[in-house]
C-alpha cells in the first residue's frame, strides 16, 4: 500500500478518481453489473436539455444515484438509462423567443416544417453540459443507450397508449373551460395551471348592474376586469339573505347579500333597509347590460339572475358575475339555464372585432381601459386592489385565463377507485404524502386535457371525418396508419402525419387527422413503455419487471409525472406505475428565499464541487431535509461540515492505519481467521459495532430513508476514530511485532473496508480510493463499486459487549465535560474519579474497564459505589397521562405530592416498585425516576450514572502534568520537522530549575511517547529548533533524529 499524507484535497482527489473511472471503463462494467440476475427496476424522470442543471437537479440525482449503486452491490442489475423530455412548451416557448416569434399565428405563418425542425436542433443544446455535471457529481448512467421522446420508436409506443386508451372508451372530446395559457396558445391540464402560483395585485371592482323590473342596482365583484364585457348573468344562491338596501347618500337601491353589509356601508347610518329576502326571490330578474356589444343575447336568456350553489356570502357582494366562457362554475351554471356564451377573445388572448374598443388588446392590458369605460357610465359602486394567489403558466410565467375551448381528455372517473387503490400498494417517502398530497389530489382528480394547440409534440393519432359524418379513427403504430393509409412514415411528426389522410370506413371519404399535438406530460407519464419501444420490441423483458422497483422526484411531481405515471398505468395495467418513491423537497437560498442568478443568493455549484468535492455535496444533500420532502435552506457551512465531521475522520482513520501498517510492513489479506483469536474486548466490541451498523443501514435502505443514514455513519465514525484508535494508540505505537498488534490491524482493516463498502453508494469518490490502496490479493474487484455490500455477520454482534461499551463511553464523556466545564486541563493528571450506580451489572462493567477510564480521563485511581445519598438527589415526575385516568379528580393533588416526594421515598419507591401517596397506590410504570447532583461542579449525573473527580493535586501529579504538556509540544515539533512517525530522535532541553526537575522525573515516560533514544538538559543557548511557552515558562528545544 502506498504512503497517505494526512493532509487531502477531495476535489483534486476526485478529479482523480473521474480519470481512474473513465481510463478503465468503471462506469461500463458498473451499468453492467448483475446483467442476468434479478433486476431492480428504477425509472429517471426525463429532463429537459433546454435548460442547464441546478441544485434540484442535483439533489434528485444525488438520491437517484445511491439507491441503483446500493441495490448493484445487493446483487440485483439496476439499469440506470438516460432518456431525454424533448416535446411540449418548454422547447417551443424557447423556440418563439429565439426566432423572435410570437404566438400561434406567426408560427404557422414561419412554416410548422422549419419550427420543428429548429425545436429538434436545439433540444439537446445543453447535453454536453448536463454529461459534465452528471460525471462530476460521481453520478452513474447510461447515456449510450439513451432514449428521447422525439425518437419515433418512443412516438410510435405513445401512440399505442392513447389507442389502449381509446378502446377502453376513456379519451373523448369535450368543449369546457379549461386553464388557458394565451402566450403559447394552448389549454393546459389542471395539475399544470397549479405549478406556478404567484401572489399579485388584481383591480377588484364592484359594479352595480341595473335592474330592469324594479328601481334597484344589483352589486357584483370581481378582479377580472377584462370579463365584464362578456357578462350575460348574475347569480345568487336561493338559501342565502339578501337585502335592498338605501344608500343614505345617494338615495340609489342596492342588492347584495345581508352578511356583505358591513364591508360596503362601514356605519348603520350610512344605509336603510328597505327589504329582506332569499336569494331564491330573485330568479329570472333581468337587468341592464353594462356593455351594449352583446345585449341582443337577452332574448335568448342572457341578462337575468339566476342560481347556483357556487355562490357564497363569505367575500365579494354573494352574487357573481358570470362570463360563461371564462369561468368553469359559470359556464356550468349558465348551461342550466340554457345560456349561450360568447368569447370575443382569439386564442392568443386578444380581444376580436367583437369588442371594437378594445380590439387587438391583451385582456389584461385592457383592465385599465375598461375600468375607464365603466367609470365614465358610473357602473362600478367601487375599486379596490385585492392582493391574492393566481396561476401563471409553468413555461411562459404569464397569467394564465379561464377560457371555453375544445378539447380532448383522458376519463378519470372510470379509474378513480383503482387509481385509489393501487397508490395504497406504493411505499412513499415521507409516508404522509400517500395519503396526503397525493392521495387528496388522486380523489379529487379531474379528466385530463391532453390536447395542446401546438406544433412541437407527438400528434395525437384519431383521424377526423367531415362533420356531416362524424367517424374517428385512432391508430396505434405506424403499421396500423400505413394499414389505413397505404403510407409509412419514418418520422410521425406533426408536419408528416399532416399531410396523410385515411380513407372514412363509414362514407369513404378522405379523413383528416385532428391539429392538435399530446400534453408532453402524457409522453413522460409513457416513459416506462417508450423507453422499451413498448409492446413493438422487449416485450417479456417489460412484463417481467414492471412496475419500477423505484423513482425519485421533486414534491412538484406529485401533481406531474408521478400522477400521469399513475393514471396511465393504472389505465393500461391496473398497477401502479412504482413500488418505492422518495419524494424530495425544494432547495432554497440560505434566507429561506428561492434561489435566485439576479440576487446571487446561493453558491455556484461548480466552486462547492472546487472547493469541497462531490461527496460533500451528495452526503450533505442526503442527510437533508430536502431529501424527505421538507424545504432545505441551503448552506456552505453545512457542506463544510460534512467535511469535517465525515471526510476528514475517515481520511485520518485511513491515514492513521496505513502510516503505521507500513511502518510495520504489515500486509493485509482477505482471511477472516483472524476474528477466531480476538481477545481484546476492543477489537471484539468494534467487529460487532460493524455489524449493528450494517443491520441498521440495511433496515434504513430498505425503506428508502436514506435520511437517515448519514447520521448514523457520523456516529460510527466517531467511535472508530475517537474511540477505538484513540485507545489502541499504544498498540499500534508499539515498536515491538505481536500477535495483539497483528489482530488490532486485521480487526481495523476489516472494519475499514467494509465500512467504505457501506458508504459507497453515498460517497463513491473517497471510497474508491481507500478501496484502491487498501485491497488485497487477486480476488480483490477491480473498483469498490463492483464489490458485493458487505452483509452484516450475527454471530460476531454482541449486544452485551456494545452495551457495556455504551456505558464507558457515557462515563468517559460525562468525565470529558466535567473537565470541559471547570477548565480542569486533560493532560493535567488528577487522583481520583468516582462512579456512583446502584446497579450491580454497572458498576461490574466499569470494574473491567476501569483502566481504559482511567487513561482516558488522565486519572490515577477509578472507585466506585453504590452509595448515593452522598451526591444524588431522587426525584420523581408523574407520567400524567398514565396516572389521570386512574385518580380522576384526585389527580392534580397526587401529580403535586409526587413532585415533593423526598429522596427516601423516591429511594423506597425505586426498591420496591410501588408506594402509597395521598391513599393512592403509585407503581414505578406511574413515574419517571429523575437523578441530579446535589452540588455543582466536579460532579454530573446521567441516565442512573454519576460521576466526581478529586481535583486535589500533589507535587507529583503536577509534575506528571508538566510532563505530559512536554511530550504534546514534542509530538507537534516531530510533525511540523518531518520526522516519520516511526523515526528515533535526540532531544535537549533548556528551562528552568522547576520544569527540568519535573521532567527528570518522568524522564522515561517521555521517552518512550516520543521515540527519544537520548533525552537530557541542555548546555547550548542558541540554535534551538523551537521555544515553547509551558504553564508561562520558557522550554527551549533541540530536536534532532537520532542515528540508526
Amino acid at each position: 500500500m502506498k504512503p497517505v499524507s494526512p493532509d487531502v484535497q477531495f476535489p483534486k482527489l476526485e478529479e482523480s478518481i473521474l480519470r481512474f473511472w473513465r481510463e478503465n471503463q468503471i462506469i461500463k462494467k458498473g451499468l453492467r453489473m448483475n446483467e442476468g440476475e434479478k433486476p431492480f427496476l428504477f425509472y429517471d424522470g426525463p429532463p429537459f436539455a433546454t435548460g442547464l442543471p441546478h441544485y434540484g437537479h442535483l439533489l434528485a440525482g444525488t438520491l437517484k444515484d445511491v439507491v441503483p449503486r446500493y441495490w448493484a452491490m445487493k446483487g440485483r442489475y439496476v439499469e440506470r438509462r438516460w432518456g431525454w423530455d424533448c416535446h411540449g412548451l418548454p422547447v417551443e416557448f424557447e423556440m418563439e423567443n429565439e426566432l423572435g416569434l410570437s404566438g400561434y399565428r406567426e408560427v404557422e405563418k414561419f412554416g410548422v416544417a422549419k419550427f420543428n425542425d429548429a425545436c429538434r436542433n436545439i433540444v439537446q443544446r445543453y447535453t454536453k453540459e448536463w454529461e459534465e455535471v452528471i460525471q462530476r457529481t460521481g453520478r452513474w448512467v447510461d447515456f449510450e443507450n439513451q432514449y428521447r421522446t422525439m425518437d419515433t420508436p418512443f412516438m410510435e409506443t405513445v401512440w399505442w397508449v392513447l389507442k389502449q386508451l381509446w378502446d377502453k372508451g376513456l379519451v373523448f372530446e369535450g368543449y369546457r373551460v379549461m386553464p388557458y395559457s394565451w402566450r403559447i396558445a394552448t389549454p393546459l391540464s389542471n395539475f399544470e395551471a397549479s405549478l406556478n402560483y404567484k401572489e399579485v395585485q388584481d383591480p377588484a371592482l364592484t359594479c352595480r348592474f341595473k335592474s330592469k323590473k324594479h328601481n334597484r342596482y344589483f352589486l357584483a365583484w370581481t378582479t377580472t376586469p377584462w370579463t365584464l364585457p362578456s357578462n350575460l348573468a348574475l347569480a345568487a344562491n336561493k338559501d342565502v339573505s339578501y337585502v335592498e338596501v338605501e344608500d343614505a347618500d345617494t338615495k340609489d337601491h342596492y342588492v347584495l347579500a345581508q352578511s356583505r353589509l358591513a364591508a360596503y356601508f362601514k356605519n348603520p347610518e350610512d344605509y336603510r333597509v328597505i327589504s329582506e329576502f332569499k336569494g331564491s326571490a330573485l330568479e329570472h330578474e333581468s337587468y341592464e347590460p353594462l356593455f351594449p356589444h352583446f345585449s341582443d343575447r337577452a332574448k335568448d336568456g342572457a341578462f337575468q339572475v339566476i342560481l347556483g350553489e357556487h355562490v357564497t356570502d363569505t367575500d365579494g357582494t354573494g352574487l357573481v358575475h358570470t362570463a360563461p366562457a371564462f369561468g368553469e362554475e359559470d359556464f356550468e351554471v349558465a348551461k342550466k339555464y340554457k345560456i349561450p356564451l360568447v368569447d370575443p377573445t382569439d386564442h392568443e388572448g386578444r380581444f376580436t372585432k367583437a369588442l371594437p374598443e378594445f380590439e387587438g388588446m391583451n385582456i389584461k392590458d385592457a383592465d385599465k381601459d375598461i375600468i375607464k369605460y365603466l367609470k365614465t357610465r358610473n357602473s362600478i359602486f367601487r375599486h379596490d386592489t385585492y392582493v391574492h394567489n393566481y396561476p401563471f403558466c409553468w413555461r411562459s410565467d404569464t397569467p394564465l385565463m379561464q377560457k371555453a375551448i375544445s378539447t380532448w381528455f383522458v376519463k378519470l372517473e372510470p379509474l378513480k377507485e383503482k387509481l385509489l387503490a393501487n397508490n395504497q400498494k406504493t411505499h412513499w417517502v415521507p409516508e404522509h404524502l400517500r395519503d396526503g398530497r397525493f392521495g387528496n389530489w388522486l380523489e379529487n382528480a379531474r379528466d385530463w386535457n391532453i390536447s395542446r394547440n401546438r406544433f412541437w409534440g407527438t400528434p395525437i393519432p384519431i383521424w377526423r371525418c367531415t362533420p356531416n359524418c362524424g367517424e374517428h379513427v385512432c391508430v396505434g403504430s405506424i403499421a396500423d396508419l400505413e394499414k389505413w393509409s397505404g403510407k409509412r412514415l419514418a418520422d410521425i411528426h406533426k408536419h408528416f402525419v399532416d399531410e396523410v389522410t385515411i380513407p372514412c370506413p363509414k362514407c369513404k371519404k378522405a379523413m383528416k387527422r385532428i391539429p392538435e399535438v399530446l400534453d408532453c406530460w402524457f409522453e413522460s407519464g409513457s416513459m416506462p413503455y417508450g423507453q422499451q419501444h413498448y409492446p413493438f420490441e422487449n416485450k417479456e423483458k417489460f412484463d417481467a419487471a414492471f412496475p419500477a422497483d423505484f423513482i425519485a422526484e421533486g414534491i412538484d411531481q406529485t401533481r406531474g409525472w408521478f400522477y400521469t405515471l399513475s393514471v396511465l398505468s393504472t389505465a393500461l395495467f391496473d398497477k401502479p406505475p412504482f413500488k418505492n418513491v422518495i419524494v424530495n423537497g425544494l432547495v432554497l437560498a440560505e434566507d429561506g428565499k428561492k434561489m435566485s442568478k439576479r440576487l446571487k443568493n446561493y453558491p455556484d455549484p461548480k466552486y462547492l464541487l472546487d472547493n469541497y468535492g462531490a461527496d460533500a455535496l451528495r452526503a450533505y444533500l442526503t442527510s437533508s431535509p430536502a431529501s424527505h420532502a421538507e424545504d432545505l435552506r441551503f448552506s456552505e457551512t453545512g457542506v463544510k461540515e460534512i467535511v469535517r465531521s465525515v471526510l476528514l475522520p475517515l481520511w485520518n482513520a485511513y491515514s492513521f492505519f496505513t502510516t503505521y501498517a507500513r511502518a510495520d510492513q504489515w500486509e493485509p489479506s482477505l482471511s477472516v481467521e483472524f476474528i477466531k483469536q480476538l481477545k481484546n474486548p476492543l477489537d471484539q466490541w468494534l467487529l460487532s459495532r460493524m455489524q449493528s451498523l450494517l443491520s441498521s443501514i440495511e433496515a434504513k435502505m430498505k425503506v428508502y430513508h436514506l435520511y437517515e443514514v448519514v447520521p448514523e455513519v457520523i456516529g460510527f465514525i466517531d467511535e472508530l476514530t475517537n474511540w477505538y484508535i484513540r485507545l489502541n494508540r499504544r498498540r499500534f505505537w508499539s515498536d515491538e511485532k505481536s500477535s495483539d498488534k497483528d489482530l488490532a490491524y486485521s480487526t481495523l482493516y476489516s472494519v475499514l473496508m467494509d465500512f467504505c463498502k457501506v458508504l459507497a453508494p453515498i460517497l463513491p469518490f473517497v471510497t474508491e480510493e481507500i478501496y484502491q490502496n487498501l485491497k488485497s490479493g487477486g480476488e480483490a474487484r477491480e473498483s469498490i463499486h463492483l464489490c458485493r455490500y458487505p452483509e452484516a455477520n450475527q454471530k460476531l454482534v454482541n449486544v452485551d459487549l456494545e452495551n457495556q461499551m455504551a456505558l464507558v463511553q457515557k462515563v468517559v464523556y460525562m468525565g470529558r465535560t466535567i473537565r470541559n466545564t471547570n477548565k480542569l486541563k486533560t493532560r493535567q493528571p488528577l487522583k481520583e474519579f468516582l462512579v456512583i450506580t446502584r446497579n450491580p451489572g454497572d458498576q461490574k462493567t466499569i470494574g473491567s474497564f476501569s483502566d481504559l477510564i482511567a487513561s482516558e480521563l488522565n486519572v490515577k485511581k477509578v472507585n466506585f459505589t453504590n452509595q448515593e445519598e452522598k451526591w444524588v438527589k431522587l426525584t420523581a415526575k408523574a407520567n400524567a397521562k398514565v396516572l389521570g385516568p386512574k385518580l380522576g379528580p384526585k389527580m392534580k393533588v397526587v401529580l403535586q405530592k409526587i413532585k415533593e416526594l423526598p429522596h427516601d421515598d423516591v429511594a423506597k419507591l425505586e426498591k420496591e416498585g410501588k408506594l402509597t401517596v395521598e391513599g393512592e397506590d403509585i407503581s414505578l410504570e406511574d413515574v419517571v425516576i429523575e437523578r441530579a447532583p446535589k452540588q455543582e461542579g466536579l460532579i454530573q449525573s446521567q441516565g442512573g450514572v454519576t460521576v466526581w473527580f478529586d481535583t486535589q493535586l500533589n507535587d507529583e501529579l503536577i509534575q506528571e502534568g508538566l510532563s505530559r504538556e512536554l511530550v504534546n509540544r514534542i509530538q507537534k515539533l516531530r510533525k511540523d520537522l518531518g520526522f516519520e512517525v516511526t523515526d528515533r530522535i535526540r532531544v535537549e532541553v533548556a528551562t528552568t530549575d522547576v520544569l527540568m526537575a519535573a521532567f527528570k522525573r518522568f524522564e522515561i515516560y517521555i521517552s518512550e511517547e516520543i521515540l527519544a533514544n537520548e533525552f537530557k538538559a541542555s548546555t547550548q543557548s542558541t540554535d534551538f529548533s523551537s521555544e515553547q511557552d509551558i504553564e508561562g515558562t520558557s522550554v527551549k528545544l533541540w530536536i534532532t533524529k537520532a542515528p540508526v
